[in-house]
């Protein structure tokens, strides 16, 4: 079966809808406001719909992959944006390297985890 996909936008929700507005607007994502409980975030035509919507069980088993260009330097730029300390429960876990490739970890504020990741060369 031939798909032809065009893109794939996962739906993650909020604890706190407009902290995690203001979390992924900080964090780079450009925002396309779709209704008062629905937002588009878009990166380079990727990108994910946030709901406002909190269903604990889902957030905590809620994990989305991004791959990188370089992960180390997408780290580095991450650091500098403090997002910890703006955002109480937002984790930011270093690069580590693996038999596939780096990765780098962030708990967004609601706690959905986001891998950053730099695929090696094969």
């Amino acid at each position: 079966m031939n798909h032809k996909p065009k893109s794939i936008r996962p739906f993650i929700g909020a604890k706190n809808y407009e902290i995690s507005r203001n979390f992924y607007n900080d964090l780079g994502f450009q925002e396309s406001v779709l209704s008062s409980s629905m937002s588009y975030f878009d990166s380079n035509g990727l990108g994910f719909y946030l709901q406002n919507a909190f269903v604990k069980d889902w957030i905590d088993n809620t994990m989305v992959f991004m791959e990188v260009e370089n992960v180390q330097e997408f780290y580095d730029e991450l650091i500098k944006l403090e997002l910890p300390s703006k955002y109480e429960t937002v984790k930011i876990v270093p690069v580590k390297e693996l038999d596939w490739g780096k990765e780098c970890f962030v708990h967004d504020p609601s706690g959905v985890l986001w891998h950053f990741g730099e695929f090696y060369a094969n």
